[in-house]
């Protein structure tokens, strides 16, 4: 790939893969590495992205990275060290705390949907699963950030598995 295309998308996309690997390893180090190691496979070569296609095969990529980094001996064996990230006020850092604190794979699709805007069929794609699994992980994903944020339920918006079209 020619450097002033890879420049480009790490531009336009570098921000949504590097926040689509925090909220899978929240650990702002391993995502900079997952961030790094999808753009190097798409320098290396050997890739042929679609048009209007790229951000989606980036963050494929990404997910299927950070899942490998997960179940990795190295991953399961170290401590994690605290990161803290600015927010606004105190309701977004509430928020974010909830959703992180999620198990990774609830975290995705929270990521997925309403961070990066995808409906439940280009989750399921980028996921490598169902819609119906999307589905679940989403209301199970919900059912747990209601428990932990009950005070303050209208900083979630509403998630009635139709609302995106896809």
């Amino acid at each position: 790939m020619e450097s002033q295309n890879l420049a480009q998308l790490f531009r336009q996309y570098g921000d949504d893969v590097f926040r689509l690997a925090y909220s899978y390893l929240a650990c702002r180090a391993d995502a900079e590495d997952v961030c790094q190691g999808v753009f190097l496979r798409l320098a290396e070569g050997g890739v042929t992205l679609l048009p209007g296609r790229e951000k989606a095969w980036l963050l494929t990529c990404a997910a299927n990275a950070c899942k490998s980094q997960l179940r990795s001996f190295w991953r399961r064996n170290v401590g994690e060290l605290d990161e803290s990230i600015p927010f606004r006020d105190d309701t977004d850092q509430a928020v974010w705390d909830a959703v992180m604190a999620l198990p990774p794979k609830y975290r995705a699709v929270v990521h997925l949907y309403y961070w990066e805007g995808y409906g439940q069929g280009e989750i399921g794609e980028i996921l490598h699963i169902s819609r119906t699994a999307v589905q679940t992980r989403m209301s199970r994903a919900r059912a747990l950030l209601k428990k932990e944020l009950s005070d303050d339920e209208e900083g979630l918006p509403a998630f009635d598995g139709a609302s995106r079209a896809d």
